[in-house]
């Protein structure tokens, strides 16, 4: 079914809608889906799909999951926090939980884990965010900087919450790639900002800065970590940060033999960890350490260059931007 101007198709209450915002995702969309399909959840649930023009055969995926509602979108008209608040308004869920096209959940129990604190007899929170397992094939710098990002948020077993009066300061990360929030908090209190990029972090920040609880679920589990190539990695870098100087959020400036510091610290950091990394036999091993060096140099000279770029130059952005390239093509 597509409902290319209806934002309301019946005025059926579920509890909850899985909301996937897709563009060229046939990859492992399907896996998603099926996925999807598979939890186990004490509730009534239904999937929604935006998708902005996809022309690999992602809406054709969608098709063969006949209880999936699709929503199509003009590429134009897409924007991350922009298009999140349109599905918002066409959702029936009392509860959001949003994936992205790649973020495949990790057991049946996803869903469950993921929305549960946002339960008011429960933690009482007004946005979640789930764990993330980088998916086997990574390159190393990723999967190690995933698998340290969400052991900071919390232990494993148990929901960590935050808040704005937390004596150490609250921890304001939030990932759009697995998520949650509740449907009238963000119709009627913190929207996402239409930003061009980094929605999810400004949201994180706006909810904590407002008094109101975050929550780090690592039961809600998705396998997850971006399919780059080392020049698309370099751009996303850039594309991070400039999204993140957009909204607010610190980043440090530091010239080139910082950088250089940077990038042999964490080529030292990876080896010791490829070495001893169970995952990689010896042809994997020492293939990452022969090219894993150069994910630190891309990562380390894009993060420089973005730090550096004025926001107001917005050709010097876009030819920076993986985002602006991934738009341009989907427009020609």
């Amino acid at each position: 079914m597509s409902e290319r101007d209806a934002e309301v198709v019946d005025d059926t209450i579920v509890d909850v809608t899985v909301i996937v915002p897709t563009f060229n995702g046939a990859d492992h969309l399907d896996d998603v889906l099926h996925a999807l399909a598979r939890q186990e959840f004490p509730g009534t649930v239904e999937i929604l799909v935006i998708d902005s023009g996809s022309t690999d055969g992602t809406v054709e995926i969608v098709r063969s999951h006949p209880t999936v509602r699709l929503h199509e979108i003009p590429n134009v008209e897409f924007g991350h926090g922009r298009t999140r608040n349109l599905a918002a308004r066409l959702a029936r869920g009392r509860l959001l939980a949003y994936l992205t096209q790649d973020a495949i959940p990790a057991d049946q129990n996803w869903l469950r884990e993921l929305t549960a604190p946002l339960e008011p007899d429960g933690d009482d929170a007004v946005a979640v965010v789930g764990k993330q397992i980088p998916r086997a094939g990574c390159f190393p710098l990723a999967k190690y900087e995933i698998q340290g990002v969400f052991a900071r948020l919390g232990p494993e077993g148990r929901t960590t919450v935050v808040q704005k009066n937390d004596a150490d300061g609250p921890d304001t990360f939030y990932s759009d790639v697995n998520s949650a929030t509740r449907r009238d908090f963000l119709l009627e209190t913190i929207p996402y900002r239409d930003v061009p990029y980094s929605e999810d972090l400004a949201f994180g920040a706006d909810v904590v800065a407002a008094g109101y609880r975050k929550a780090y679920a690592p039961g809600g589990a998705v396998i997850h970590s971006n399919d780059l190539t080392l020049r698309e990695y370099g751009a996303r870098i850039f594309d991070e940060v400039v999204g993140m100087r957009r909204v607010g959020e610190r980043t440090a400036a530091f010239g080139l033999l910082k950088m250089f510091a940077h990038i042999g610290y964490g080529v030292l950091g990876d080896s010791v960890r490829i070495v001893r990394d169970p995952d990689y036999g010896v042809a994997h091993t020492i293939g990452w350490l022969l090219r894993n060096p150069a994910y630190h140099v891309a990562r380390w000279v894009s993060y420089r260059r973005a730090n550096r770029v004025d926001l107001s130059d917005v050709a010097a952005i876009e030819r920076g931007s993986l985002e602006h390239a991934r738009t341009r093509t989907a427009r020609s």
